[in-house]
């Protein structure tokens, strides 16, 4: 009778605890959780973080960071070769960068995934010209498609916006699409359906837990092409303009500095890296430990 009541006490791990359980026991994806969630938290109260202004001179010009000998604590980054404190124009370039890839990419995904799921759920000749579309479509790299919007629309921050979310948005339809088109084909969908369950039952109940790794890891990758592609877009000049702190403008205006002043390229290029390997991290553990719990 004992054993019996222990054993009916001991709670079974829901399949969203069994994936939780998982995600802990990575530590690389608990280190790429706390940087990111870091990263998050920097780009919500970057107005409030920055000692100073990020267009305005305010300390000497190419002064090194502040563990050089010739560096000065109060100036932690060092300055630009406008006297501009570096410090202040990361900070603030983390919500022009990080901030709006997370905003373009989370938008990407909703209009992406509305179309890929009523796409995969039906079948006949809009499917198949879909399918030809997006295989069109996805044979032209999203860097590349961006620039052709941008070179259409002009350069700017709205502008480079909005090509990099319709050059995501095809992803998105294609991915969720093709694992919806599998889901759909199985044998229990086809079971469910004979026994009379609609398609908002069958996506909410059935197919949407399968496809949640394909979600994950599709909007994971979104946030890190997008940061790659603003980054990009805005050291080449045609995304934001001087003199933004865009982590990829910074870059490019001082790219001739970088034997001179090397901190002025070095920290703005360890950012786009730390905030993308914190979103791979992320994404891989995310899909690993959903794995784990569906299996």
């Amino acid at each position: 009778m004992l054993s019996n009541n222990i054993y009916q006490e001991q709670k079974i791990p829901t399949q969203w605890e069994r994936s939780w359980i998982n995600f802990k026991a990575n530590s690389l994806a608990m280190f790429g959780l706390w940087c990111l969630l870091i990263l998050i938290l920097i780009t919500i109260t970057a107005s409030w973080l920055v000692p100073y202004s990020p267009y305005h001179q305010v300390g000497e010009l190419l002064m090194p960071p502040s563990w050089d000998q010739s560096g000065h604590v109060e100036f932690f980054f060092g300055t630009d070769d406008l006297g501009r404190d570096i410090l202040t124009r990361l900070i603030l370039g983390s919500q022009l960068t990080f901030g709006y890839a997370l905003l373009v990419a989370i938008a990407a995904s909703l209009i992406g995934f509305l179309i890929g799921v009523t796409a995969g759920m039906t079948r006949g000749l809009k499917s198949s010209i879909l399918n030809h579309v997006l295989d069109t479509v996805l044979s032209i790299p999203s860097l590349l498609l961006a620039i052709i919007v941008v070179a259409y629309m002009g350069p700017g921050e709205t502008n480079i916006l909005l090509a990099i979310w319709l050059a995501l948005i095809p992803r998105f339809i294609r991915a969720v699409y093709t694992a919806v088109h599998t889901e759909v084909e199985k044998d229990y969908i086809i079971a469910a359906r004979l026994d009379g369950a609609n398609n908002f039952y069958l996506l909410y109940n059935s197919i949407l837990p399968n496809i949640l790794t394909v979600l994950t890891t599709e909007l994971t990758r979104a946030i890190s092409i997008a940061i790659l592609d603003i980054a990009a877009l805005g050291f080449l000049g045609l995304g934001a303009q001087a003199p933004s702190p865009e982590w990829g403008s910074i870059l490019g205006d001082s790219i001739e500095l970088i034997y001179l002043a090397p901190w002025t390229v070095t920290l703005p290029g360890l950012a786009i890296m730390f905030s993308v390997l914190s979103v791979n991290l992320v994404g891989d553990g995310l899909r690993q430990a959903l794995n784990a719990g569906i299996d």
